[in-house]
């Protein structure tokens, strides 16, 4: 559990005595902010397409390749022509995809295995994967097919600071609610809208993050390395997910 910074709190305590100062408010309201200021962050459940990534990483990627065009080392030395998952994806439903992930199922058409549709090296997932993980690895999947801009950094080490650093302010799912705007006429971008998010490049959501925009938008960088806020980046465009 974690705590906002020192230097941190002070901006936002002088803001929330700016934004009070001439309204007329129960002290318990003002007392409620000072306290979450200081008050340790849970973590909220990462996103399917975080999820996704994990598993792809895991399972996927030696044949598919890091960015899913199916150039990875594995499919190299058997020989294999894996499928470029940044365009077959784009025509297939969730259906389809979970059919070809799992194995199970048919085309009602020619009747031939829906898991072949792609290559006929494609292993059958259904007794490794649950459920919830094929939903989440369809959701990564979208991902590497729709996003215009790559991940750029480590979005494990996103989370982590996400969890500890932004979710005051931008929420526990990323939707912009974090218990900072129900105290002070905030409104934080939503991460999970790419409509927001997918207007700016990786480069102009770093230097956000490192040098601060408008009022509320603190400066993190004597707080978070270069490599840091690439991470935090990445893990932003797969809650947009």
């Amino acid at each position: 559990m974690h705590s906002l910074p020192h230097r941190v709190k002070n901006r936002y305590r002088l803001i929330i005595e700016q934004e009070f100062s001439n309204r007329l408010l129960l002290p318990s309201l003002l007392l409620l902010a000072y306290a979450f200021l200081w008050a340790s962050q849970a973590f909220a459940d990462p996103p399917p397409a975080y999820e996704g990534r994990r598993l792809f990483v895991s399972y996927c990627q030696l044949c598919h390749g890091p960015g899913g065009k199916g150039n990875g080392p594995l499919a190299r030395e058997m020989g294999i022509t894996p499928a470029d998952l940044t365009t077959t994806v784009r025509s297939r439903s969730d259906t389809i995809l979970r059919k070809i992930i799992t194995g199970e199922g048919r085309q009602t058409i020619t009747g031939r295995d829906r898991h072949n549709l792609l290559s006929e090296n494609m292993p059958e997932w259904k007794d490794v994967f649950s459920d919830d993980q094929v939903t989440a690895l369809i959701a990564y999947l979208r991902f590497l097919s729709t996003s215009k801009h790559g991940l750029m950094g480590d979005p494990e080490v996103g989370m982590r600071l996400y969890g500890k650093y932004c979710q005051v302010c931008h929420g526990e799912e990323g939707e912009g609610d974090g218990i900072m705007t129900r105290i002070m006429r905030m409104n934080p971008m939503d991460h999970t809208n790419p409509n927001e998010t997918g207007r700016l490049d990786n480069r102009q959501i770093v230097t956000s993050i490192l040098d601060g925009k408008g009022r509320y938008m603190p400066a993190w960088r004597d707080i978070l390395s270069q490599q840091d806020a690439e991470g935090l980046v990445s893990y932003i465009r797969l809650l947009s997910q």
